[in-house]
């Protein structure tokens, strides 16, 4: 089991990486911008239908979705994971976003720096630095860490909670494609490196 968490780890490096290096521009990428302008451009009812798993992305929300696992499993290893994952997204944002200082006034939450961008929600900065997702390291790492206590048949729920956060993001306005991968990558670096220990 431990391979498979070291291959997620792995995996996660190697997402975060490619990520940043696309990252460093002095501009959006073109092909970055199109794929944000087709997310961000689907139509309006999406918003409530991605507003729920969203909320797993929210540093308490996800953080008790967690715990609620570990608690029906019966699994204080995973319990701490849950902590621990909670606690390091923080560290792991911060060191993602100093290694692209140089590159932060590029990417800009897409309220700036995407033309005709749509934000939806009260919420939504306009402006700021948004690489990485934090909302995606989040439940990538989170997911990660819960997934053994996970009936091996609901597996693939995680999975696409993680990718209908990385979504709803981009198309609520609120990140650009690369901060969101950029997210999935350090999420899945923090959560498989915490799940070899944990479980």
């Amino acid at each position: 089991m431990n391979f498979a968490w070291l291959t997620v780890t792995v995996a996660g490096l190697a997402v975060l990486v490619y990520s940043t290096v696309h990252a460093r521009r002095p501009a959006i990428p073109p092909l970055e911008s199109r794929v944000f302008h087709a997310l961000n451009g689907l139509p309006g009812w999406l918003y409530w239908e991605l507003w729920l798993p969203m909320q797993l992305g929210n540093l308490v929300v996800g953080t008790v979705a967690g715990l609620l696992v570990a608690l029906i499993d019966s699994n204080f290893a995973v319990a701490i994971g849950v902590l621990l994952a909670t606690g390091l997204k923080l560290v792991v944002e911060r060191v993602v976003r100093r290694e692209m200082a140089d590159y932060l006034a590029v990417r800009q939450r897409p309220g700036t720096s995407e033309v005709g961008a749509i934000l939806r929600g009260g919420d939504v900065p306009r402006s700021g630095p948004s690489y990485p997702s934090g909302h995606v390291i989040l439940v990538a790492a989170v997911s990660a860490v819960v997934l053994p206590a996970v009936p091996a048949v609901w597996w693939w729920l995680p999975t696409i909670l993680v990718a209908l956060v990385m979504l709803g993001r981009v198309y609520v306005g609120a990140h650009n494609p690369l901060d969101v991968t950029a997210g999935l990558g350090a999420g899945m670096l923090l959560g498989g490196a915490l799940a070899v220990f944990v479980n």
